[in-house]
């Protein structure tokens, strides 16, 4: 009996390859939430990762994003912001298109670079991009030849916004500080259906959601949160919202009824939209001052918040997100950022230092079952999984490292 059980776990083994998973085809993941939706994750996550291929793509911290069994990534190379389209088990480029992009970093944000922030999303056939200065483009995405293109400028450490489609529509806060609009397009044809100018753009990238019976865009910009109906533009409700040099960054994440929000100094905030007749407003459901988010976007799974707090040099945690409890904290100095995925069983922490770490996903403890290196320079962005693979984007070169063997379910059968 041993002997077949080892057989079969060895021919596992063997016939593991990568498989892609559902698309990932815009910031944060199929629904901007950091949550794989289906996927198969390693029974037992190998001491080493496998390097399968690692290709030069270009400047930027901009995630890769993956559609219809292709890889999508913007960077930037030379002076020109440059859309790529690359085979994902070779890494191999199908088409490439670029156009001219001049841009100044600001001093303040110079070790960051002048690379391309914002992640594209792809929908319906097209891709979308936001170039550093604030150039929206769409392109074929079979093809890669340029459909529209519109120029804003940006704010002034650079757009990190990521757009998102939605019904026919790509919504982007474009334009400079103070001088911006959250806009929604026609994403065929790149016509203005409507926007809003009650404030600038900040870095955060919005969301959807239905919250009194009406799909609404929520995003922080300059100086507020807003929620803003999405057929309308109109400005349904507002909190003011401010962090030092207006930085609001933090991506809104919906748990239940409630919007969860955070700032640098800001703490995590949990609010109810409601609508009593034509009026909105918005109540705190709860307050948590123990950790805050700076440019982290925190996950939900479950009835867990997962984040990553700029207190004590950077603190990993959990809170109770029906409350805003703190379950649990790490020790601190982790990382200045993480990129947080919540992939089934497991949390994957890929922090701006090239660490990797799989986390057991509890509300009990800071558990790390394994910690890797997989990159030679800063990895910023989101990295993107995969069945028996995860796509790192460092600060030039993208990587596919192999997590092959047995998943959980194949060890179950056997």
């Amino acid at each position: 009996m041993f002997s077949r059980r080892a057989t079969c776990f060895a021919g596992l083994l063997a016939a593991a390859v990568v498989t892609w998973a559902q698309d990932w085809p815009q910031w944060r993941g199929p629904n901007r939430d950091g949550v794989v939706g289906v996927y198969s994750a390693p029974a037992v996550w190998p001491e080493k990762l496998k390097l399968k291929w690692k290709v030069n793509v270009g400047e930027g911290h901009s995630s890769p994003v993956m559609a219809d069994g292709k890889i999508y990534l913007h960077t930037r190379q030379g002076e020109r912001e440059v859309v790529s389209c690359l085979r994902p088990g070779t890494g191999e480029v199908i088409w490439q298109e670029a156009y001219a992009a001049s841009y100044t970093v600001n001093p303040a944000a110079e070790r960051h670079g002048k690379g391309v922030k914002s992640t594209p999303v792809v929908q319906a056939g097209r891709i979308y991009t936001m170039g550093i200065g604030g150039i929206l483009s769409c392109f074929d995405a079979k093809t890669g030849k340029p459909q529209w293109r519109k120029e804003f400028g940006s704010p002034d450490f650079g757009t990190a916004m990521s757009p998102l489609v939605d019904r026919g529509l790509l919504i982007a806060h474009v334009g400079t500080g103070g001088h911006g609009a959250l806009t929604a397009f026609d994403a065929e044809t790149g016509s203005e259906r409507w926007s809003w100018k009650g404030d600038g753009p900040a870095y955060a990238s919005p969301i959807v959601v239905e919250l009194g019976g009406t799909r609404q865009v929520v995003t922080q910009s300059q100086h507020n949160i807003v929620g803003v109906s999405e057929a309308t533009g109109e400005l349904l409700w507002h909190i003011p919202f401010n962090t030092a040099y207006d930085q609001n960054i933090v991506t809104p994440v919906l748990y239940r009824d409630t919007l969860i929000f955070s700032g640098l100094d800001n703490g995590v905030m949990a609010v109810r939209v409601l609508k009593r007749g034509s009026e909105w407003s918005t109540e705190t459901v709860w307050q948590n001052k123990d950790v805050s988010m700076y440019m982290s976007s925190p996950v939900v799974s479950g009835d867990l918040l997962f984040g990553l707090s700029h207190h004590k040099r950077g603190q990993f945690f959990c809170l109770d997100p029906r409350n805003g409890t703190t379950l649990w904290t790490s020790e601190g100095r982790e990382a200045t950022n993480a990129a947080i995925v919540d992939a089934g069983t497991v949390l994957l922490l890929l922090t701006d230092n090239a660490e990797l770490i799989v986390v057991k996903k509890s509300g009990k403890g800071f558990e790390p079952l394994r910690k890797y290196s997989v990159a030679d320079s800063p990895t910023w962005a989101h990295p993107v999984v995969l069945n028996g693979g995860i796509l790192i984007k460092d600060t030039t070169t993208l990587a596919l490292w192999g997590t092959a063997g047995p998943t959980v379910a194949q060890v179950a059968q056997h």
